[in-house]
């Protein structure tokens, strides 16, 4: 056996054992013939506009026929700063037939200023642990302090130590940070460069946060999925992306319902179908056309979207 050969197999095995790997989910389906039902989740960025509380977007959800949420963690601490209990929420949550998927937070666990990171992996901490309070065990962990111009590139080998050091705050709360892939960043913009981060970090709770603006965004080939397992993408951010403007000066505020833009879908569904994805759609707009409408609305037609796209795709 040559060197080159020994070491791809031991590059082989130790993907296939953090989950990154596809063909172990292949062979599963193949041999059950059956895929794992998708779970579809409401982001409540898509209904920021509307001015609801986080109870009355909680009901709104499970009204809609969603099977989970994904809070903002400023959401949650502006409820529980107004004297409401996190735990009577969660209750709410979980009577109306809903899961927390996720929640969205914004710690600067990636940064190179030593104090400002120090500080932003106790505010992940306290995140976590609001998050874990609300019943979740899902955080997305975008590269935060890192998509101005001015700020210092993070080498991905010292990016993967700083997530692993989030990953391990995590272990001890129950939550998982998802490494998310952001577009505009000056790190981790790409989907190669937060794969490699995960898979580097060395903890087998490593995880990916995909999102479809943000692939396009950061210029990445939605292609590269296929090198992906089911167990690294517990949850997708579903959006969809006009033509125009192009990508260097489109932003968040062009995101349209899945299926409404020009995201390649056969690709990307069929790419997920392949892998086995199994984990949650989560519906994250942040279109200011949608916030000017009845939420009730925009909800249901985004839910309504995104499961056309899985049925058209033989889902």
């Amino acid at each position: 056996m040559t060197q080159l050969t020994r070491r791809r197999l031991m590059q082989s095995a130790t993907l296939a054992g953090m989950g990154m790997m596809s063909e172990p989910v292949l062979h599963a389906a193949e041999q059950t013939g059956r895929r794992a039902p998708v779970r579809f989740c409401l982001n409540t960025s898509t209904i920021r506009g509307q001015n609801l509380t986080l109870e009355q977007q909680v009901d709104l959800a499970a009204d809609c026929g969603y099977d989970g949420i994904e809070p903002w963690v400023r959401e949650i601490e502006a409820h529980r700063d107004a004297g409401k209990s996190v735990s009577d929420l969660a209750k709410r949550i979980a009577d109306r037939g809903l899961k927390v998927e996720s929640a969205i937070g914004f710690a600067p666990w990636i940064v190179n200023d030593q104090t400002q990171r120090q500080a932003g992996l106790e505010q992940l901490r306290r995140d976590m642990d609001l998050v874990r309070q609300l019943g979740g065990t899902r955080l997305a962990a975008p590269p935060i302090g890192m998509q101005k111009p001015e700020h210092d590139l993070v080498a991905l080998p010292v990016a993967a130590e700083r997530y692993a050091a989030a990953v391990r705050i995590g272990r001890d709360i129950g939550v998982v940070p998802m490494v998310e892939v952001w577009g505009f960043s000056r790190n981790l913009s790409r989907l190669g460069e937060s794969v490699f981060v995960a898979i580097e970090s060395g903890e087998p709770e490593a995880c990916l946060l995909p999102d479809v603006y943000h692939i396009y965004k950061g210029g990445s080939a939605f292609e590269g999925l296929h090198m992906l397992g089911a167990s690294a993408i517990p949850c997708f951010h579903f959006n969809d992306y006009p033509a125009q403007p192009g990508r260097a000066e489109i932003d968040d505020s062009y995101r349209v319902f899945p299926g409404d833009g020009v995201a390649p879908w056969p690709v990307i569904m069929e790419t997920l179908r392949q892998i086995g994805f199994s984990g949650v759609a989560s519906l994250e707009l942040f279109n200011r056309e949608y916030w000017k409408r009845d939420a009730k609305e925009v909800a249901t037609t985004g839910l309504q979207k995104m499961k056309a796209l899985f049925a058209r795709h033989g889902w």
